[in-house]
């Protein structure tokens, strides 16, 4: 099977270990970033080159796939537009899955999603487009995590959890079962969740509470 060649959207520390995956599992074969820092343009991050900013999409004309180079440390609305862009300059996302990951074949995994290592997504889960399950998070079964949410590192999400568009679930947090997560809500580190969240609402502490 070819190996498609891949641009990756973001230059940071997530790009770093993304690379990593994409070297070790072979998804994609990233042969540019983009970011918008300049004094990265002209350098190099794992041996492939930064060539500019978002608008050197443009000039990439034999790459047609691409992989979310950035995170999002509770707002993810900046990695949910420039994955749009990419979509909309008629780019298709790379699903990459790093070997040490271990995931249900009876899971559903939507386009653009990336599980780092050690990670755990069991039977019966969905996970939508453009989240990250990040290293050694635990998405148990039957749990919705809807687009672009970010489940962070160590976090475990217990069963038939719901988890809204674009929410962030911080490091080494729980979620109880059947918890509802809403729509950009964040989760902070650490954070015991017994009871359901509402939209663009942040809670810390165990229990956790709003901030």
């Amino acid at each position: 099977m070819k190996i498609p060649p891949c641009v990756i959207i973001g230059g940071g520390g997530h790009a770093r270990v993304v690379l990593d995956i994409l070297f070790l599992s072979k998804l994609g074969q990233p042969q540019a970033i983009i970011d918008s820092d300049k004094s990265r343009h002209g350098s190099k991050l794992c041996d492939v080159p930064i060539v500019g900013g978002d608008e050197a999409l443009d000039n990439l004309k034999d790459i047609h796939h691409f992989v979310m180079g950035i995170a999002g440390a509770g707002n993810n609305a900046p990695r949910m537009r420039l994955y749009k862009m990419a979509l909309e300059k008629g780019l298709k996302p790379l699903t990459i899955i790093h070997p040490g990951a271990i995931v249900s074949p009876q899971a559903a995994i939507a386009d653009g999603v990336q599980i780092f290592p050690g990670a755990i997504i069991n039977a019966g889960a969905t996970i939508g487009e453009n989240v990250i399950v990040n290293s050694r998070a635990i998405v148990e079964h039957d749990v919705i995590v809807n687009a672009h949410a970010h489940i962070a590192p160590g976090a475990c999400v217990c069963g038939a959890v719901q988890v809204g568009e674009g929410a962030h679930v911080g490091a080494a947090s729980v979620i109880r079962q059947g918890i509802k997560i809403g729509t950009r809500a964040i989760v902070g580190i650490g954070a015991v969740v017994l009871n359901d969240i509402a939209e663009d609402t942040t809670v810390i502490g165990n229990p956790a509470r709003t901030n």
